[in-house]
């Protein structure tokens, strides 16, 4: 039935499966627990298989944390088009942000990556330039373009990001690494959005 593809997308479609299954093993085993051939059997070949895509466990480590991370950016700002009004823009952003990192999942994915960042600072590297940084410079030319249509006053647009982000996400995101609350509600989650909109607005809004 693969025959009628290319082998390209062979190949692709083989390395999403391998790092599916890869970040199973990583999610219930953790980075130093999880081995090669775990993961080459629930794959279905041989660890000769997994190390013609990556070069070793770390190096299929790093896949997965980057993958992850393309994943929360695209969901992010894959639909971002013309900024008609920023408070909603924001809204939508820091609602969808928060959605995203405050889930089960991404907290199960976060704690994996930052113990092992510990131990291997490049995969923390990977992660943070692939994750909070390259989501913050997105966010930055979203708040570059509001405030080249007069609806901003920024000098950096950059660290204005990550402060859009911090004003978002630090009180539930603390407390849900300590596992102090539940998930949030979407109504939780908005009233903590609406809050970081009001204060974000406050300090970089055209009348401040």
């Amino acid at each position: 039935m693969t025959q009628d593809l290319k082998p390209r997308l062979d190949r692709d479609a083989r390395r999403e499966a391998i790092l599916d299954v890869a970040r199973d093993v990583f999610l219930e085993e953790g980075y130093a627990n999880a081995s090669m051939s775990t993961i080459a059997a629930r794959v279905g070949g041989s660890k000769g298989t997994l190390y013609n895509y990556f070069k070793s466990k770390e190096d299929l480590f790093a896949g997965y944390v980057v993958r992850h991370c393309a994943w929360q950016r695209d969901a992010m700002f894959g639909l971002q088009g013309e900024i008609d009004d920023i408070r909603d823009a924001l809204v939508q952003v820091g609602r969808t942000y928060l959605s995203i990192v405050l889930s089960d999942f991404s907290l199960r994915n976060f704690r994996v990556i930052v113990a092992e960042a510990e131990r291997n600072p490049q995969i923390g590297q990977a992660f943070y330039e692939a994750g909070p940084r390259s989501g913050a410079a997105l966010l930055g030319a979203m708040l570059q373009r509001a405030a080249d249509k007069g609806q901003l006053k920024l000098t950096d647009p950059i660290h204005a990001a990550h402060q859009f982000i911090a004003l978002c996400q630090n009180r539930m995101m603390k407390a849900r690494l300590c596992n102090a609350m539940d998930a949030p509600t979407p109504e939780a989650i908005d009233r903590e959005v609406f809050a970081a909109v009001a204060v974000f607005l406050a300090a970089f809004g055209p009348d401040r």
